[in-house]
């Protein structure tokens, strides 16, 4: 089992956990929640050896395997298929001892060499790392490309195919549905549900937690809350222990009342002096309870709508596409106001592409798409991520679309976002992928929209401002199209849904239930690789992919290609200032000249690395819808 017991760890001067003790056993399967930044990833290095504690120790069987999801890959000339394998250390070192019996002659070793190999499953081993690429949605003919042929998104999938093909008796994964689509968290979930070890799992995907974990471990005033059951069991379990909190709380203030009433009597009064003594004594010694709140930063809620006419939209024999290929064809459909439509479909089906379409970013190649008048967009993408100033602050940025607001306005709704104080009014290049995700919606619902068309709205989001953001949508009163992973968003924010599939789009009966028995069997319908089997619309929809993001991959290699230069050149001029002659009094002009030159590398640098991550991020976006 694990133990970790009265540990102390800390990030610089912070406290992230302080004499904090947890046991996980053998077999136990724990979700590790707590808000963004409360120290999750650093127990997951404290597990691994990462790191140290400051005070207390952490116990690991030593026999114990563990695997764990990387975050960085750097085998980029590896094949796929040769890269997953690697993560089965055993079965790597039966092979190299087998070539070296083998080389050898010696037949006894040549024997127990094979033995070892069997053992460790060496013989059907390619074919159980072509099963979880295919499961992890990995078509066959991509095993054998190079890791650094894919995109970021799906080397994190490939991290994560490495980490499950790991015979281990610990497996320890941090966000592992991120850069999933549903299908493939459905697959996930069942594969989890069959792994027989201990598993440590950080997660925002409230039902991805319920239907994997028996456990839930909360990071929460830098401690180890422990609760039993899912996500659902330890939201319910925290509230009753914050109402019993709440209940003790009240009922020390009226005994602390009634104490200091008499000691504000009696204190000065010689008769009584004794006794209003011993209870100021026992006010000081009582322990004070601390009043339980609701400590989720999130507080907002979308504005009333205003009226348009119905339908909001009409589309009548619609076809979108790109350039000469054809993603979807003949979508004859109407959006009336107060529908709460999800959308269903694999990876590259066509979510994103109707949802561009009804955002008026995509024109029909055929057919027409009509909307009402009075008719008012909100439309949240991950590409718009990158559209905010980052030089401007959140402040700032709202300020532009608020027309006259007072500034005491726009701060407080942003407060609502967890926007306050310097956050608010510091530059947006300082935001996390998290907190930029939060202002594009802030900015979105400050428009009071009537449609919400929203394309993967939870991603970077945590678990608090996806509870957030499910109430708020519970109460809007517009129109909603929503493409998510989030089971849990979908099904408490959506009436009805529709499946994009097989170049067209239909209404879907049954909701996610039926969904999920739909993409498990494959045969059926609805599985990875094509919707229906129907192998022209699989050709067409690469052929489409292709089209689309061919744009971006060539900016992505020519960044690339740009940075490589530009980290070369750094390297280069860090070596001259590395020189101790370079400092030399006479050598103060040539000196200044190269911190000039590398302060100059060092900053283009960082602009092309995060124009490089943006157009990473709408390839992935891409790829995705």
């Amino acid at each position: 089992m694990i133990q970790l017991e009265h540990i102390t760890l800390r990030r610089g001067v912070e406290d992230l956990l302080v004499d904090a003790s947890l046991t996980v056993h053998a077999g136990q399967k724990i979700g590790l929640v707590g808000p963004n930044g409360c120290g999750k990833s650093s127990l997951f290095a404290l597990l691994l050896g990462e790191l140290e504690p400051d005070t207390g120790e952490v116990r690991i069987p030593e026999e114990w395997t563990v695997a764990h999801m990387a975050q960085q890959i750097s085998e980029l000339e590896r094949p796929a298929l040769e890269f997953v394998l690697d993560g089965d250390r055993a079965l790597r070192r039966a092979e190299k001892a087998m070539a070296e019996a083998d080389a050898s002659g010696d037949g006894e070793r040549i024997a127990h060499a094979h033995q070892q190999f069997d053992d460790a499953r060496g013989f059907d081993a390619p074919a159980r790392a072509g099963a979880l690429l295919n499961g992890l949605g990995f078509a066959a003919d991509e095993h054998q490309k190079a890791v650094g042929e894919f995109s970021g998104g799906w080397r994190i999938r490939l991290s994560l195919a490495r980490a499950l093909m790991c015979p281990s008796d610990l497996l320890m994964l941090d966000e592992p549905t991120n850069h999933l689509d549903l299908e493939t968290i459905i697959w996930l979930e069942d594969w989890l549900k069959r792994y027989a070890g201990t598993l440590v799992l950080i997660s925002h995907d409230r039902d991805f937690l319920d239907n994997v974990v028996d456990g839930i471990v909360h990071v929460e005033h830098r401690q180890l809350n422990r609760y039993a059951g899912g996500y659902s069991d330890f939201e319910r379990q925290r509230a009753e222990r914050m109402a019993l909190q709440q209940a003790q709380f009240e009922k020390q203030q009226k005994k602390v009342a009634h104490m200091q009433s008499f000691v504000d009597r009696f204190r000065y009064k010689a008769s009584k002096a004794k006794q209003a003594q011993a209870r100021l004594k026992a006010l000081e010694r009582m322990e004070k309870i601390a009043p339980a709140h609701a400590d989720s930063p999130f507080d907002f809620e979308f504005p009333e709508p205003g009226r348009a006419a119905d339908p909001l939209m009409a589309l009548r024999d619609v076809q979108l596409g790109y350039g000469k290929v054809r993603v979807l064809e003949g979508i004859s459909l109407n959006l009336a106001a107060g529908d709460r439509i999800g959308l269903l479909g694999v990876n590259g089906a066509g979510k994103s592409t109707l949802v561009k379409a009804l955002a008026g970013e995509l024109e029909p190649q055929a057919g027409t798409l009509e909307s009402s008048r009075n008719l008012k967009i909100g439309y949240f993408a991950q590409h718009q991520m990158e559209q905010i100033d980052r030089q401007a602050s959140p402040l700032v940025n709202l300020s532009r679309i608020a027309g006259d607001t007072p500034e005491q306005k726009l701060r407080d709704f942003l407060g609502g976002f967890a926007f306050s104080g310097d956050l608010a009014t510091d530059p947006c290049t300082r935001l996390s992928g998290g907190e930029r995700a939060r202002l594009v919606l802030a900015l979105i619902i400050w428009k009071a929209p009537n449609l919400l068309l929203l394309d993967e709205p939870t991603n970077h989001l945590d678990l608090e401002m996806r509870h957030a953001l499910t109430v708020a949508l519970q109460g809007f009163e517009g129109a909603v199209v929503t493409v998510s992973h989030d089971r849990h968003l979908l099904g408490a924010t959506v009436d009805e849904y529709w499946l994009v599939a097989d170049g067209g789009v239909r209404p879907f009966e049954g909701g996610l239930e039926a969904y999920r028995k739909l993409v498990s069997q494959p045969e059926t319908g609805g599985g990875k690789g094509s919707a229906s089997g129907n192998r022209k619309a699989e050709r067409q929809r690469k052929a489409a992919e292709r089209e689309r993001i061919k744009p971006l991959t060539n900016k992505v290699k020519k960044l690339t290609g740009r940075i490589e230069q530009l980290e070369a050149e750094r390297d280069r001029l860090e070596k001259r200032l590395a020189d101790a002659d370079l400092y030399q009094p006479d050598k103060a002009e040539q000196l200044k000249k190269l911190l000039a030159e590398s302060g100059s590398v060092k900053q283009q640098l960082e602009s092309l690395e995060g124009e490089w991550l943006a157009v990473e991020e709408e390839l992935e976006a891409l790829r995705a819808g």
